[in-house]
């Protein structure tokens, strides 16, 4: 396949991002029993989904890169662009308040068209969720293929907490075995010592504005969780979800589970 740019007298700004292809994705499943069109309110739907994949996709990016930047000792560069991932999860809670625009009675006119589809099975925040750490949530028989295969290799991999950790170790500081060699496939548990080593070090100003920085992602994320919570049980009420989640109910018991957990413990000692 050619790509758009091969070409430079035709390279324009809708053939560099693809714009007819972009626009030709938002293929709706409803049929409105009137006029034989799909219902109004799907694109809408669509839309915001499609775009909540894209923004996963670049904080999958951003963070992936923060992970080498910690490796390579670049806090600085690493906070930068930790603040660039919280900018998007605020973009991502002020999607909610247009999802919310749309009625009960608007969704449910082509909520049975979804079948058995569910942002339950979006494997792009699985990602993310693997990488922040939270992995006692999901079974990976749940994806298959090549979602599958990016699933499996990001719940064997380090989090971005053990590239944090990992700065503490290499500035000197005698961080836990336990922590250090973790199996990095299970959830992060807190541990005191830990917390003990990061209270000690908060009058260093740069690794302290890291630590809240990561706080806020924290933060952005249970924000974010807390919303969609909300906007779910707006539209749907107490139903069970498209693809036979419980909804709400589900979507509840991920509430105030911090993926940082010591960094919630150490508020106490100051």
């Amino acid at each position: 396949m050619s790509l758009p740019f091969e070409n430079n007298d035709h390279f324009t700004y809708g053939s560099y991002l693809m714009v007819p292809e972009l626009l030709s994705l938002q293929q709706c499943v409803s049929v409105d029993p009137d006029t034989g069109r799909p219902e109004h309110d799907e694109t809408l739907f669509i839309v915001i989904h499609q775009v909540y994949e894209l923004w996963f996709k670049q904080m999958l990016h951003e963070l992936d890169h923060i992970m080498v930047q910690l490796g390579e000792h670049k806090i600085g560069a690493a906070q930068n662009h930790l603040k660039r991932v919280l900018k998007i999860l605020k973009t991502l809670v002020g999607q909610i308040d247009i999802l919310e625009t749309m009625t009960p009675a608007e969704f449910a006119s082509f909520r049975s068209f979804l079948a058995n589809a569910s942002g339950f099975q979006s494997a792009q925040f699985r990602e993310l969720e693997f990488l922040l750490g939270i992995k006692d949530r999901i079974d990976l028989d749940w994806f298959s293929g090549d979602e599958g295969a990016r699933l499996t290799k990001r719940h064997t991999a380090p989090t971005l907490w053990d590239a944090f950790v990992r700065v503490l170790h290499r500035d000197g500081f005698e961080v836990p075995a336990e922590v250090l060699q973790r199996d990095v496939s299970q959830a992060i548990v807190p541990n005191e010592a830990l917390q003990a080593m990061i209270v000690a070090r908060y009058d260093d100003e740069g690794f302290a504005g890291l630590c809240e920085t990561l706080t806020d992602l924290d933060e952005g994320l249970q924000e974010w969780r807390y919303r969609h919570v909300i906007m779910v049980r707006r539209t749907i009420g107490t139903k069970h979800g498209t693809g036979g989640s419980d909804g709400a109910t589900y979507l509840a018991t991920t509430l105030f589970k911090p993926a940082f957990p010591d960094l919630w413990a150490i508020r106490t000692a100051f």
